[in-house]
């Protein structure tokens, strides 16, 4: 139930609902860095690499002052540019904030580890801390300082923020936090219910949410009867009409054919 099933060539493109990125910069990103008392974010630059239509890097602007955003597609948000090419002129960012590509979680984050002067965060589904090759190829050699769990699900829909969404699919993200020791095991924390506390009234006009409505509600009765095949109906002229009628159109009126149907019609 919590897999997520993409072809080889999908963009992956699964919106990060708002309110989970705000738990995790009120919850997580405090242990690493501090706040400014006067501006009250974090004095810090930030980038998106995988932006999509910006439900992650629009919540990031409420903490940085800074924020850059981009995606291999364009989705609207941001600059549009490959982000894993060998020609990737990225700038340096304190910090790289991404909810990857499944399949290029690991490049995601071992690029991000280049460029970031201070840390990478990468929201992942929780069986990503899965798998002999994660494990030889990132965790055994760069493992996170921090796993950060979710204590509730965070329900992600392909192409959408659906904002009533459910989801089987549990998400954690992992830290890597580059000025601190590099640590044998990461440490684990779990992330404390946001998605009432840190929901705001106008999100779903903000970053474009849509609404699940239940099977038996009206619109969804209506779209399901449109599904469905309509009943024959007798056609308004019969076939031996309709072949009448293309037999008159082969051939010309005569004067008496005109006469006739004038005097039908008087």
């Amino acid at each position: 139930m919590a897999r997520r099933v993409e072809p080889a060539d999908s963009l992956d493109f699964f919106p990060t609902p708002p309110w989970s990125t705000r738990g995790f910069c009120t919850h997580v990103l405090p242990r690493f860095e501090q706040l400014d008392a006067a501006t009250e974010k974090f004095p810090l630059t930030a980038a998106d690499p995988c932006c999509g239509q910006g439900h992650m890097a629009g919540v990031l602007r409420e903490y940085f002052p800074l924020v850059t955003a981009t995606d291999i597609f364009d989705y609207g948000f941001g600059g549009v540019t490959d982000f894993l090419h060998p020609d990737h002129a990225q700038a340096p960012r304190d910090w790289f904030f991404f909810n990857p590509p499944f399949n290029l979680g690991i490049e995601f984050v071992l690029h991000g580890l280049e460029l970031a002067t201070r840390g990478v965060a990468a929201l992942v589904r929780t069986a990503f801390l899965e798998g002999e090759g994660r494990h030889s190829k990132l965790f055994k050699r760069r493992p996170p300082n921090l796993i950060a769990q979710y204590s509730e699900r965070v329900p992600m829909h392909r192409g959408r923020w659906v904002v009533n969404g459910k989801s089987a699919t549990a998400y954690a993200w992992l830290v890597w936090h580059k000025p601190s020791p590099r640590p044998a095991d990461p440490a684990f924390m779990w992330i404390p219910k946001s998605r009432v506390a840190q929901s705001r009234p106008d999100d779903w006009l903000n970053f474009g949410g849509c609404w699940d409505l239940p099977k038996n509600h009206a619109v969804m009765r209506a779209i399901e009867a449109l599904k469905k095949p309509k009943p024959y109906r007798e056609p308004v002229l019969t076939l031996a009409q309709v072949r009448a009628e293309m037999e008159r159109e082969r051939h010309p009126a005569s004067i008496g054919d005109i006469a006739r149907e004038l005097g039908a019609m008087l």
